[in-house]
Order: structure tokens, then sequence, then C-alpha cells
């Protein structure tokens, strides 16, 4: 393995760990209702931001397998590479979680979510299986299109952090109200391992619906990206 894939693998390991651990952790501490839903939006969208500006220029900033999902597909990753990314995201997700259950367990910490910030479905979360599944693919399709859009080579890459960041929160907005809002299958991995129960469960649906979404989103980007400027014609010889 390259030192250069190395750096992009760790990247994403600790991007990811921070994601869950930072983002997800502040809907353990300070709940998801209320004042609280707009602290974990913003928590969501603020750890991002720092992502995409601290880790962007080594690995890209993915922390999300929908979004590499995406980037295979529209030829921006190499696909092995690609795969190696989300097996590191998987683990950053999973290491972010054992230390949020760590706090809960061993430090008195109290989780106000009742299931370590896991997603969900059913009585009690606002919307049923088929709303999930629906909520989670479109979610995903909106921010990870915009992910795509925003890292255009003909988009602003000093704004790109901020976009994406703002998108995450809007995502966060109106779906914690109904699915604690996924978009991201190692963020819902993660924190449903350790929770267990109905939180395990129903996984599968935070799995499956943000990967159609990434997917949606690498069909849709061809058609709406930024036309490439017309490159300039080589001068002629004769006019010379």
């Amino acid at each position: 393995m390259t030192d250069d894939l190395t750096r992009k693998l760790l990247a994403e390991f600790i991007g990811t760990f921070a994601l869950v651990f930072l983002a997800v952790g502040t809907a353990v501490v300070a709940g998801a209702v209320d004042s609280g839903l707009v602290a974990v939006a913003l928590a969501f969208g603020l750890v991002l931001t720092f992502g995409a500006y601290a880790f962007g220029p080594v690995s890209g900033c993915h922390v999300n397998p929908a979004v590499t999902i995406a980037m295979i597909v529209n030829k921006r990753i190499d696909a092995i590479v690609g795969g190696l990314y989300i097996v590191v995201q998987f683990l950053g997700a999973i290491t972010g979680a054992f230390f949020l259950w760590l706090s809960v367990e061993y430090f008195d910490v109290v989780d106000q979510t009742g299931a370590l910030g896991s997603n969900g479905y059913g009585p009690g979360t606002g919307v049923n299986l088929a709303g999930a599944l629906v909520i989670e693919a479109l979610l995903t399709m909106f921010f990870v299109l915009a992910v795509l859009l925003l890292t255009d080579k003909a988009s602003s890459p000093v704004m790109a952090g901020v976009g994406i960041g703002a998108a995450l929160a809007a995502c966060h907005l109106i779906g914690i109200g109904l699915t604690g809002t996924s978009v991201n299958p190692a963020r819902s991995f993660g924190p449903a391992l350790f929770a267990g129960g109905t939180a395990l469960s129903q996984v599968w649906v935070f799995l499956l619906a943000p990967a159609i979404g990434g997917l949606l989103a690498a069909v849709i980007y061809p058609l709406t990206r930024a036309a490439e400027p017309a490159a300039e014609p080589a001068p002629d010889p004769a006019a010379s």
C-alpha cells in the first residue's frame, strides 16, 4: 500500500470517526427534539465542513459510503480505492460509536436518544417503513448530488466545504424528526451495532436507502453539472 493511499484511508477513517463521535454524540448529549434538533443539525453540518477543509485535500473527505458509491459510478475515484474507502468509513463509524457507548456505559453520560443516536422508523418516530426508505433515498440523493456538484471542477473550491456542510445540516433539519436522518450507511451502522435491539434490526433500511440515493445522485449529476468552458482554438500557423 502506497503512502498516498495510506494517508487517504487514514483521513477517511478519522473523518468518519469524528462525524459519528462529535455529531451523533451531540444527539446523544443534547437530544433531538426542540432546540436539540437544531443543535444536532448544526453539529453534522459543522463537523462535515471542518472535515471538508481538513481532509478534503487528502482524500476528498467522502466519510460516507453513499458519496463514495456515487464517485465510483461517475469514475471520479478508482473502484478498488473506493471499496477501501467504504471499509475504513465503516471502521471509523464503529470506532466513533464505541466511544459513545463507552461514554454512556462507563462515564455517566446520559443518552438523551435512548438508542445511542441510531436511526429508526415505526411508532414514535414519525414515519413507517415505506416512508423511511423513500425519505432516506431522497435526502441522500439531494445531499450526494450537492457533494458531486460542489466538488466539480466547474465549481468554486473555496466555498465547497461550506455548501456541503449546509446541505447536510438542511437534510438533518427535516429528517431528524422522521428517521433521525441517516443519509450515510456507516453513520447508521456504527451506533446501531452498539445499541442493538430494534436499532440493529432496522439498520438494513439505513444501509439500503442511502446507497440507492447515492446511485440516483450519480445518474442525475451528469445531467445537471455546469458545462465545461470551450477550449481555446489552437493558433493557426498560417496566420503568423
